[in-house]
C-alpha cells in the first residue's frame, strides 16, 4: 500500500481517538480521557504517556489555523493536565 500523506501513517497502527476526546471544556477531563485511552491501547512501542502527548499533539498541530486561540489555551492546559496524570514535570 502506498501512502500519500506521512499522517496517513501515523493513524494506521491502532484505533484511532474519537473527536469528543479533544472537545470538551475542561482541561483536566479532556487530560484524563486521552490519558485512559492510552493506557488501555495494546501493542504500544512506547510508554502510554508519549502516546498520550503524541495523540493531543498530532490534533493541536492537525487543527492548526481552524484552532480557535481559546481551544488552543484549553489543550495547551491539558498538555499540562497529562504531565501531572502521568506524575511528569
Amino acid at each position: 500500500m502506498v501512502l500519500r500523506h506521512w499522517s496517513r501513517s501515523a493513524a494506521l497502527p491502532g484505533p484511532a481517538p474519537s473527536e469528543d476526546l479533544f472537545l470538551g471544556p475542561d482541561p483536566k477531563r479532556i487530560a484524563s480521557a486521552i490519558k485512559a485511552f492510552a493506557e488501555a491501547r495494546v501493542g504500544l512501542r512506547t510508554s502510554p504517556f508519549r502516546s498520550a502527548m503524541s495523540m493531543l499533539t498530532f490534533h493541536i498541530n492537525r487543527a492548526g489555523d481552524a484552532l480557535s486561540p481559546e481551544r488552543r489555551r484549553i489543550l495547551e492546559a491539558a498538555k499540562d493536565e497529562l504531565r501531572r496524570a502521568f506524575g511528569r514535570k
